[in-house]
């Protein structure tokens, strides 16, 4: 793992922002694996900038988000389709025909995982993986215990995640207690893996993914057996890193 240190949230961001776009701008054929939560929207507000400068070409790039909510639907603020629509999506030149994100409606959520899994097989893989980690070492909604082999699957999602999510919600008992996510295994075949990391709630997560050995109870730890990770952290995250 190759660690990148930032000075704050916005040279995060723009770090991160530069690896992505590099790679947008150099490919022939580019899939990239996308992330939601807080951190990454700096980033991409910046991607968003660097179009609206720049007029960079997406027909080339198809997208994957890591997992979606069971339940809400995609015109739900809450949901990531609308958070990757609003975020970033709506602001590029990307059709749907582009962009994969789980259906968390699915009748048949077993085979809506299937179908995920076998569509991102269809597209050779995911060339770049963006992710952030939860304050509990989760990465997607891969919570503590997940197997390091799983695939694309429903996960019931523990009270810790649920209470860090409800800031998006006007109560917990709002927030979904199910979601559809990539598994540690589709995560891990990715090419190339960009983690990002911000803040002091997630600092211990991080000097454990950095100090400790690879263990199911920090399910970001098992990044450390991929060939090809940098991570980008902030100097809040890394208070506790040497």
């Amino acid at each position: 793992m190759r660690l990148v240190s930032a000075n704050d949230y916005q040279q995060l961001s723009q770090l991160a922002a530069d690896f992505i776009l590099e790679k947008v701008k150099q490919a022939e054929k580019l899939t990239l694996g996308l992330a939601t939560g807080s951190t990454p929207i700096g980033t991409y507000q910046l991607i968003i900038e660097d179009y609206q400068h720049n007029k960079t070409s997406y027909s080339h790039v198809t997208t994957f988000n890591l997992d979606e909510y069971v339940g809400i639907k995609p015109t739900d603020p809450n949901s990531y389709h609308y958070f990757m629509e609003q975020k970033l999506f709506k602001h590029l030149p990307i059709t749907s025909e582009q962009i994969h994100i789980p259906n968390g409606l699915a009748v048949d959520l077993e085979e809506e995982c299937r179908l995920y899994e076998s569509r991102i097989k269809a597209h050779e893989g995911i060339d770049l993986q963006l992710l952030g980690i939860g304050s509990n070492g989760h990465i997607g909604f891969n919570e503590p215990g997940t197997t390091v082999n799983s695939r694309t699957h429903i996960v019931n999602l523990t009270e810790e995640t649920r209470r860090s999510n409800a800031r998006f919600f006007e109560a917990l008992s709002e927030v979904p207690t199910q979601a559809i996510t990539m598994g540690l295994g589709t995560i891990m075949d990715s090419k190339e893996i960009l983690l990002l990391v911000s803040g002091k709630s997630k600092s211990k997560a991080l000097f454990d993914l950095l100090e400790k050995k690879p263990d199911p109870s920090l399910p970001a730890s098992i990044l450390d057996s991929h060939p090809n990770v940098t991570i980008i952290a902030d100097q809040d995250a890394l208070q506790y890193v040497k």
